[in-house]
């Protein structure tokens, strides 16, 4: 593609050299840059890609998209008749205000605008965008339509499995996949899209057919800094929406309504107790599923939870949104497994239940528990009047490292209140010492909650006491990786998966 062409995605500040010549690839990774290519010069959090600059024009950068001015009058000499050229007389600098959105418009571009042939819609908010992006995605299948999804989990290129590395991909690999998508077949697109992603620009140049919002809580403060921000980001995917795309929102969240206050498309809202467009109700449940009432009709789903219910809710208002028949979607709801570490259940032939699950904020903690402890308690009989009788709940969690730590005493604390038995223990530590972590997690408890807590910094050693512990009816909640089956200590990647660990114990 000629670099005049891909030009016309941005519109740069100023350009100086020949834009009539051919670019090979986009990259913002200089040590990808090879002769003909164009590189994205990003101000990253650790490493800022101007600095680079010469090392990709030295390697054949045919042209270098950037955004300080400095690193582009350095490139440059004046003539004799006082015109200003470029020292190499070859590369092509295109100044531009930010280079990140630059990147994601150019990404478009150059993969022939990927999202324009797609119906693609965008799940974000703090908890539940795993669930709802891959359950829409294998409700769509199931309707009989080609589709591709990102999630944190894996993507998948219709039924071709994509390794995930991020929630939301970069622009070159997330519009690189969505080009996979087109060429596929697919028609739909689920993504997660991640606060972050918006930040970052990540998703410019993208055209959204519909976007949902599931709730909003503590999270990523570390890189937001304050809530405010954090939420105001989260809002720009709904206010970047066209007036003929859909926005179905969490009526039951406080900012759900906020997300849509400036949004154009057409706004939809559902709720699990107040009036809303899509509403619920749990008539039955247990750790096998629940019976529900959506809009006025009966379903039973194989999955568990109140906060499922929001999940599910998402999910039916965005199939109402995509035009698809209303019994046919229940139809299916009624046949989808929970995703991969989400409220998974694993079945001792001990009696005793194991339910791994990916909640890493307070309030995911805090709806996992309140679940487990609803089934429980309806399971209490008058016959059980010995309190040492009763299914007990017992809860292993940790606190990833590099990440907020405000969120770590709320956790354990959180953690502790529902648990007749609480093991705190490593989850991914990363570069923080383990301890540190763990000392950031007790510190929310009293000398009292501490005295009947276990803390077991290794989490194999963690989950067997668990396993151990447990008599029949109980249940050994396992929180926080979910799907992971890794863990991260000193920048070294070590497997370890949560499912693994409990088998072993479970006799299955």
């Amino acid at each position: 593609m000629l670099l005049s062409e891909l030009l016309t995605a941005i519109e740069p500040l100023e350009v100086f050299g020949n834009t009539d010549k051919e670019i090979h690839g986009i990259h913002f990774d200089s040590r990808k840059i090879g002769p003909g290519d164009l590189f994205v010069a990003q101000v990253g959090t650790a490493v800022d890609g101007h600095t680079f600059i010469d090392g990709c024009v030295a390697q054949g950068a045919a042209a270098v998209v950037l955004s300080k001015r400095e690193y582009m009058d350095k490139g440059q000499r004046t003539m004799d008749n006082g015109q200003r050229t470029m020292d190499n007389g070859q590369c092509t600098f295109v100044l531009v205000e930010n280079t990140d959105k630059a990147l994601g418009l150019l990404a478009s571009k150059w993969f022939g605008e990927p999202s324009k042939a797609l119906t693609l819609v965008g799940v974000t908010g703090t908890n539940g965008k795993t669930t709802i992006a891959t359950l829409l995605y294998k409700l769509v299948r199931a309707l009989g339509h080609k589709a591709g999804l990102l999630s944190t989990v894996v993507n998948y290129i219709e039924d071709e499995a994509v390794a995930a590395t991020h929630t939301t991909p970069d622009a070159i690999e997330l519009n690189g996949l969505l080009r996979r998508m087109v060429d596929a077949g697919c028609t739909y697109a689920f993504m997660e899209v991640s606060s972050h992603a918006i930040a970052q620009e990540r998703i410019a140049g993208l055209d959204f057919d519909g976007a949902l919002f599931t709730n909003l809580t503590r999270d990523h403060i570390d890189y937001h800094k304050t809530f405010d921000n954090y939420r105001d980001t989260k809002k720009r995917l709904f206010d970047g929406l066209k007036k003929n795309a859909f926005a179905v929102t969490n009526k039951d969240d406080k900012n759900g309504l906020v997300m849509t206050q400036n949004c154009k498309a057409e706004v939809k809202t559902y709720s699990t107790h107040s009036l809303a467009d899509y509403k619920a109700q749990i008539l039955e449940e247990g750790f096998d599923g629940m019976m529900l009432n959506i809009n006025g009709k009966e379903v039973f789903v194989p999955l568990v939870g109140r906060f499922n219910v929001s999940n599910l809710l998402c999910i039916y208002g965005a199939a109402m949104c995509l035009g698809f028949e209303e019994l046919e979607v229940l139809r299916v709801l009624s046949t989808l497994k929970p995703v991969n570490g989400r409220f998974e259940t694993i079945r001792s032939s001990k009696g005793w239940t194991a339910i791994v699950d990916y909640a890493h904020t307070p309030d995911a903690v805090e709806n996992v528990i309140q679940t487990i402890r609803e089934i429980l308690d309806s399971r209490k009989t008058a016959a059980l009047k010995d309190e040492r009788q009763k299914p007990k709940l017992i809860t292993v969690i940790g606190c990833g490292g590099n990440r907020d730590k405000g969120k770590r005493p709320m956790m354990a604390q959180i953690a502790k209140r529902g648990s007749e038995q609480l093991i705190l223990t490593s989850d991914n530590p990363r570069d923080e010492e383990p301890k540190d972590i763990l000392k950031d997690m007790t510190d929310g408890l009293t000398a009292e909650e501490l005295r009947s807590t276990l803390v077991i910094e290794d989490r194999a050693a963690a989950i067997q006491t668990a396993c151990t512990l447990a008599q029949e009816g109980d249940v050994i909640l396992i929180a926080g990786k979910g799907h992971e089956d890794y863990q991260i200590i000193k920048g070294v990647k070590h497997h370890f998966d949560d499912h693994e660990e409990v088998r072993k114990y479970a006799n299955i």
